[in-house]
């Protein structure tokens, strides 16, 4: 099988993105995409990908540049303003025997096809018995600024996160977004990878070979004792930059990258809640029945007696995203936040 005999990636700890030092070819969290890609179409006939101008010259963000040059337009093809149909196709092409991409500009748009990855997608290896696989991998883009508003900046990984069959990984490095990229491509199950705009630009070391990462296994980002601040995708740079801070004020915080929120590596959260005893959860989306609770609730059941205090919760504000500048200033937390909340704890 073309997928046979690639390593996986079973890193469970490193240091932070692209340490000054780091050895190795750098990559942007783009090109670690469009290499991903590039990789899984030159080694398994099955793989094409499907989107919304992924053959323009934009490339989706520059993430599909010189891709349906390569292997023509039956390997990388556009698709019309037809999201829940073009859904239902991608669905049928993989229960069928191949390994469709399709990818959506904005996370915003897969609600039009809900009805297909929730009701399709999603059931059908169960409602067949295993007989019938959807290896259906989904590419979806997040993000906030430039005053894209209500409609263009949502985080809803916590609506897929809640159904059963489906895989959701949110990459917060280029390493990470080549790695579970390949990773859910060959896992032959359905997966959402969704991707945040504002990581694009970011580089780091990236292996030149294939490599996979399997979803369901978190890292820790930085080592510590007195707290553990647990975030996925963006989120987690905030961490980072507040872990830093409380450091130079004798704080030592841990923090967590999730990288997969269904599966959620429930064991990495709890041992590093019994060691540090206090955590703080920050996520890109909504609080309510949002992915802070489900690391609220895991920690709730099975590490409260470990707590040394109430953990807290830093999410984006209960309302849809605002237009304007000052008003996101406002709308999304940040490094501040997370280190106030740091300070109330201790």
């Amino acid at each position: 099988m073309p997928w046979t005999g690639i390593q996986a990636d079973g890193r469970r700890d490193c240091e932070v993105y692209g340490a000054d030092g780091e050895a190795g070819r750098q990559l942007t969290y783009r090109d670690a995409i469009r290499e991903a890609l590039d990789q899984a179409l030159g080694m398994d006939p099955r793989v094409f990908l499907i989107g919304e101008g992924i053959d323009d010259p934009g490339g989706v963000f520059g993430s599909t540049l010189g891709l349906a040059e390569k292997y023509g337009s039956l390997r990388v093809m556009d698709m019309p303003l037809a999201e829940n149909g073009l859904t239902g196709v991608a669905a049928g092409a993989a229960m069928t025997g191949m390994r469709p991409v399709l990818i959506h500009m904005r996370v915003d748009f897969l609600p039009m096809a809900m009805d297909q990855i929730v009701n399709h997608v999603a059931k059908w290896r169960y409602m067949t018995g295993g007989k019938v696989s959807v290896p259906l991998t989904i590419r979806a883009i997040t993000g906030r600024g430039w005053g894209s508003a209500a409609q263009h900046s949502q985080s809803l990984h916590a609506l897929f996160a809640h159904i059963p069959g489906l895989t959701v990984v949110m990459p917060a490095s280029p390493r990470d977004a080549k790695g579970l990229l390949m990773g859910c491509i060959a896992s032959g199950e359905p997966s959402l990878v969704i991707e945040h705009r504002w990581l694009y630009d970011l580089k780091e070391v990236v292996p030149e070979e294939p490599f996979l990462v399997p979803p369901g296994v978190g890292l820790i980002r930085r080592e510590g004792t007195d707290v553990t601040l647990v975030g996925v995708s963006h989120a987690v740079y905030d961490l980072l930059l507040a872990a830093e801070q409380l450091a130079t004020e004798g704080i030592s915080a841990e923090v967590l990258d999730l990288r997969s929120v269904r599966p959620l590596d429930e064991a990495l959260i709890i041992s590093s809640v019994r060691k540090t005893g206090r955590m703080v959860v920050m996520d890109t989306g909504w609080k309510r029945c949002g992915i802070s609770a489900e690391v609220a609730a895991v920690v709730s059941e099975s590490a409260h007696d470990a707590l040394r205090a109430p953990f807290r919760r830093i999410c984006i504000a209960e309302c849809p995203a605002p237009a304007s500048a000052v008003l996101e200033d406002a709308y999304y937390p940040g490094c501040a936040d997370v280190v106030a909340c740091v300070k109330g704890l201790l």
